[in-house]
């Protein structure tokens, strides 16, 4: 029996949450982790891998599907920051195809480009995949199932298309490259292409009975940049912490940098017109958490298996590279695809990042020193402070948790900043300043900021009428 009077650990109570997934679920085998930079990995099984001479452990390897567009969706990237495409060319533009070809990749990565879900043909049926070849060769004889960019539409066909982009930029086959460019730089060894002698068998679990029919091993051929890894738990834990604390996971941006993977976060659509529950940036969906956190990453079926992993950002106790990947083998239980996002959630809840003490700091350059405090814009008051080495803004208004705008100033110009977060990114804030230097108004996306109250006339409010 429990001792009442004993704490319960963090560890115990996600081993319970994960425990009772598996049964409630029905799955064979689940294996999980959380990962986070100050910690080592937790990582749990729990079931049967159906393979006697590899019994379920931290190795056992699961098919993680989808989540492989993650990979591709990298990859694509990569090629944009080095120059060898924009992602508003039409893929013609790279590709020889004979349909489709005004598809443009940023559209393919957000699933917007209204390409029919799967590969021409019944590949479902015939468990027989297209090639490379194929894959580009057919297109003619696929639907475009929607007008270009009229709304998301999940499409395996589109990341196929993808990943043989990149297979042609880099000179070799997506397996080559996806190996080369991501999972050697990160570590990741235990990602592979093909199922290693480790592997769980995946399942279809009966609705009416505890029966279990093991599901074929499929190669997607052609549509493996889609759907075809197999991994581990910690491997995919790792890989949601990239997803999500680039900075952190991978600080000299051998795979990409930071800002890139900032890009790629940043909803391109929603899944839903009306439920806004869940987004896609550019190959990566994002779950708003509610308290200005998401979860970030991707979820992944394929016959017998189901697998999801993401990534935590932002939000009041959110450690660095907090990440977890939850893997099973059954095909059809979504309690798989939900307890990742409860774990994160208790994850924050029961060991969250240490609190830092605040410490006295250096002040704001002198040349900035006479923005901080209040000012007002279209009748609206802000106000501007200096942290962690820069310039912020928010509406006075907002709680003190929310993400402000940030400014840098551009180089040799110190009176002309761009706002590179949080309200307004991209926009510039212009500096006015008397004769003694102190600035006296400003201009944020060309409105007016001054220190007292104006209307659009620059009138003051407590004038009133004239």
């Amino acid at each position: 029996m429990p001792d009442p009077g004993r704490p319960v650990t963090a560890s115990a109570r996600y081993e319970r949450v994960v425990r009772k997934a598996q049964a409630d679920g029905r799955v064979p085998a689940l294996s999980v982790a959380l990962h986070r930079a100050d910690r080592e990995p937790w990582v749990f099984t729990v079931g049967d891998s159906g393979n006697p001479v590899h019994p379920l452990g931290a190795d056992t390897r699961f098919r993680i599907g989808s989540i492989t567009k993650t990979f591709t969706a990298v990859l694509v990237m990569q090629c944009r920051d080095d120059g060898l495409l924009d992602l508003d060319d039409p893929i013609a533009e790279h590709l020889d195809v004979p349909a489709h070809g005004d598809a443009t990749i940023r559209r393919l990565l957000s699933h917007t480009a209204g390409f029919q879900r799967e590969p021409y043909g019944d590949i479902w049926d015939t468990l027989k995949a297209p090639d490379a070849t194929e894959v580009l060769a057919q297109l003619d004889r696929a639907e475009r199932v929607l007008p270009n960019a009229r709304r998301y539409h999940y499409s395996n066909l589109g990341f196929a298309v993808l990943g043989q982009l990149v297979a042609r930029l880099r000179g070799g086959s997506w397996t080559e490259v996806v190996g080369d460019r991501v999972l050697a730089p990160l570590g990741l060894t235990a990602t592979t292409l093909n199922p290693p002698p480790q592997a769980a068998v995946g399942y279809l679990v009966d609705d009416w009975s505890d029966a279990a029919r093991p599901e074929p091993q499929t190669d997607l051929g052609g549509v493996g940049p889609a759907a075809q890894l197999w991994s581990t738990a910690g491997d995919m834990a790792a890989w949601g912490a990239f997803l999500a604390h680039p900075a952190v996971a991978d600080p000299h941006g051998r795979v990409l940098a930071a800002s890139t993977v900032d890009e790629m976060r940043f909803p391109a659509t929603v899944t839903h017109d009306a439920v806004w529950q869940s987004g896609f940036g550019l190959g990566l969906i994002i779950e708003p958490q509610g308290k200005w956190a998401t979860h970030v990453g991707h979820d992944g079926a394929m016959p017998g298996f189901l697998a999801s992993a993401y990534g935590r950002r932002g939000g009041e106790g959110v450690p660095d590279g907090l990440a977890a990947a939850v893997l099973g083998s059954s095909g059809t239980s979504r309690v798989i695809n939900e307890i990742v996002h409860e774990l994160l959630k208790l994850a924050v809840e029961l060991d969250p990042a240490d609190i830092r003490p605040w410490k006295i700091a250096a002040p704001a350059p002198r040349e900035y020193r006479s923005i901080l405090g209040h000012w007002y814009s279209e009748g609206t008051p802000f106000v501007f402070s200096w942290h962690d080495g820069s310039l912020r803004a928010r509406l006075t208004e907002l709680p003190p948790d929310f993400p402000p705008a940030v400014f840098e100033p551009l180089s040799g110009q110190p009176d002309v900043l761009r706002t590179v977060s949080g309200r307004e990114t991209g926009e510039l804030l212009r500096l006015t300043r008397d004769d003694s230097g102190e600035v006296v108004r400003m201009h944020w996306a060309t409105y007016r900021m001054t220190r007292v109250q104006q209307g659009f006339d620059g009138g003051s409010a407590s004038d009133g009428a004239e």
